[in-house]
């Protein structure tokens, strides 16, 4: 499990790429390696990888098909960089919601609105049967960020950054057409699906009780 609190940007050192498989070696800042070991999980732009390899502060680690397939990890290339975030420990603050890092789909950057101290990012979802569970309030995980959903219309939603959140993440780089990584809510979702699972055996039980024809 993740807070969303990310941790810091790490840059991709190299990439080993075979067919429908990528090992790829991220350059992890120094903070985060005390107690670091293979098998431990570590968030790339919200996605859960394992550690495979330590070496220094080279870290490695292996994307199968599905991951690439989902996510915006399978188009990076050397040089770019990721948000990371280590898996939480009991006792930690919470200071953004809990995620899985299971990312479901990605978004696309459709709009960019800076004002002073302020940005607003609205994003185009890529998998639109999604969109009943981002509800302005909500809570979302944007490449690895829990951020609060702002304004949502029928295909898009918006999301409101600080300067800290700027500087800290990628997000601060991200230009018209970037691609990002979006895992919703579980509660939002759990609630959703069950309401709308309530509705449907109500509207069901009221059809049976309906004369035939």
């Amino acid at each position: 499990m993740f807070t969303g609190i990310v941790q810091g940007t790490a840059s991709l050192v190299s990439i080993d790429e075979k067919p429908n498989f990528r090992t790829h070696v991220i350059e992890m800042p120094d903070a985060m390696l005390p107690g670091l070991e293979t098998g431990a999980s570590v968030a790339h732009n919200g996605c859960c990888l394992t550690v495979t390899e330590i070496n220094g502060n080279h870290v490695s680690f292996d994307l199968m098909k599905e991951t690439l397939r989902i996510t915006n990890l399978g188009e990076l290339v050397v040089g770019d960089k990721v948000n990371v975030e280590r898996a939480a420990k009991f006792n930690d603050e919470i200071g953004g919601h809990l995620m899985s890092g299971h990312i479901m789909t990605t978004a696309e950057v459709s709009k960019i609105l800076t004002s002073e101290n302020n940005r607003q990012i609205w994003f185009k979802i890529q998998d639109k049967s999604l969109m009943k569970y981002i509800l302005h309030k909500g809570y979302i995980g944007i490449d690895g960020i829990s951020l609060t959903v702002g304004e949502v219309t029928a295909t898009r939603f918006c999301v409101h950054l600080i300067p800290e959140t700027l500087e800290r993440t990628t997000l601060g780089s991200k230009k018209l057409g970037h691609k990002i990584n979006i895992e919703i809510d579980p509660q939002t979702q759990a609630i959703v699906d069950t309401v709308e699972r309530v509705l449907a055996q109500r509207e069901a039980a009221l059809e049976a009780l309906l004369p035939k024809e």
